[in-house]
């Protein structure tokens, strides 16, 4: 009856023990999955969102590359207008002494005509002409005199049509020419303003791919991080299940003898209840010539061995030599989510409980860090060593106490040799918000 007693003690123990664990564990996982899925939408919202910028980079880059091909059209077409203007100018300047030409020309023939009219003018005109005629000496002198007269009409007409053709000329390649001047200045002048205005259309432009690329680099550190929080949840939810199954193992082992304790115990009282109980027959066989004695008291079984849970607070250790210089809270407008022990020389350190590597790797802030899982009293803990010189335990690795680490270093973002260590009541997370104060712990 004792026996299937304990028996069924042993089986409650450890089917509680079992419980325990389960529950604990299954919200645990559950809340890490959740992270997990979260962390999947965020990812796949960001990969979506660079999609859309390398979209938007790809449109401008074609809007580039139609004004890059407009400015060298431009520039091309301002530099042929430049050759233009200057071979204009080449023009002008021959052409400004070709109207030297003439004008010096037409000053000749305006001294020529004002001699002619004040001779006229002095020696009466056209009467004298008459005259000329009238002495003729004959018909043939008549003839003479009348051919002559008709060519120096004849040359004074050919001069003054001589004369206003050369000025009309003077006239009408000045305009010609500063009207050509005039168009290519203004010809240049608007394809310097569209130089100028596609040059700005081009900065503008720049300056937005800039933008843009600057934010893809942003959300490719983003996804980055994503990919490293996902590793890290995935390690957490591996290392956590290992820490689970050691937790079970050491719980179930530790039932195991304290029940084997108890039944070891129960049987030995049983023997000594069935040695008295043989004993006070045996003796009541044997004939007394005196009143017996009262039979002896059976002994009484030996007290159970009590058993104290482990408290939490003396299951960590100090994880290195060293002084705090640091301790948890507000520092430098942020949280700072442990505390800092510091020392010269090669300094080792030594997991705080024994656990499991749920991460060992070279983190862009931590530097050289490790994460310890720890499940102690149905409790799930999460230590962090970072900044270390170097690392001693791969992820997946099954720890002791005291066991190093590594060594304490100043890697990652840090301004001298010292060790980060962060205690979290839970999983570790970006915001931290299972952080506690380690010092409790592990004073």
């Amino acid at each position: 009856m004792g026996s299937k007693i304990l028996t069924a003690t042993l089986s409650l123990t450890i089917g509680l023990s079992g419980f325990t664990y389960t529950t604990a564990s299954a919200e645990t996982l559950k809340d890490i999955q959740q992270k997990q899925a979260e962390n999947h939408i965020e990812k796949s919202k960001k990969n979506k969102q660079v999609k859309e910028v390398q979209g938007e980079q790809d449109q401008l880059l074609k809007e580039l590359d139609k004004l890059e091909a407009s400015l060298k059209k431009t520039t091309g077409d301002i530099q042929t207008k430049k050759n233009e203007i200057a071979e204009t100018k080449a023009n002008i300047e021959q052409l400004q002494n070709e109207i030297a030409v003439l004008e010096k020309r037409i000053e000749e023939r305006d001294a020529l005509l004002k001699n002619r009219v004040r001779n006229m003018y002095e020696n009466g005109g056209a009467v004298k002409y008459l005259d000329v005629l009238l002495g003729s000496q004959g018909f043939g002198d008549f003839l003479d005199r009348m051919i002559s007269l008709n060519i120096i009409a004849e040359q004074d007409k050919t001069i003054l049509e001589e004369h206003k053709r050369d000025k009309e000329d003077v006239e009408k390649k000045k305009q010609q020419v500063e009207s050509q001047l005039a168009s290519l200045n203004s010809k240049l002048s608007d394809l310097n303003s569209l130089n100028s205005q596609l040059k700005d259309n081009k900065a503008k432009k720049n300056k937005i791919m800039k933008s843009l690329r600057s934010e893809e680099q942003h959300l490719h550190d983003d996804i980055g991080k994503l990919v490293e929080k996902d590793a890290l949840l995935a390690d957490q939810e591996k290392a956590i299940k290992a820490e689970i199954a050691r937790a079970k193992k050491e719980a179930a082992e530790r039932a195991r003898r304290e029940a084997a304790e108890k039944a070891a115990a129960a049987k030995r009282a049983a023997q000594q209840k069935e040695a008295a109980e043989r004993a006070a027959r045996e003796k009541a066989k044997q004939p007394s010539r005196h009143s017996s004695p009262a039979p002896a008291p059976a002994p009484a079984p030996a007290p159970e061995p009590s058993y104290e849970a482990p408290s939490a607070a003396r299951s960590f250790i100090f994880p290195s030599a060293g002084y705090v210089t640091s301790q948890l809270g507000s520092r430098w407008n942020k949280f700072h989510a442990g505390i800092d022990i510091a020392k010269a020389g090669y300094v080792p350190i030594h997991a705080s409980a024994s656990g499991t590597v749920a991460r060992s790797y070279t983190s862009s802030t931590y530097g050289n860090v490790v994460f310890l899982s720890h499940y102690i009293d149905g409790q799930l803990y999460t230590t962090v060593y970072a900044h270390m010189r170097d690392r001693a335990v791969s992820t997946g690795q099954t720890v002791s106490q005291g066991q190093t680490l590594g060594h304490m270093g100043s890697t990652g973002h840090s301004t001298g040799q010292h060790l980060h260590f962060e205690l979290h009541k839970g999983p570790w997370n970006v915001n931290k918000t299972n952080a506690v104060n380690p010092l409790p712990y592990i004073q």
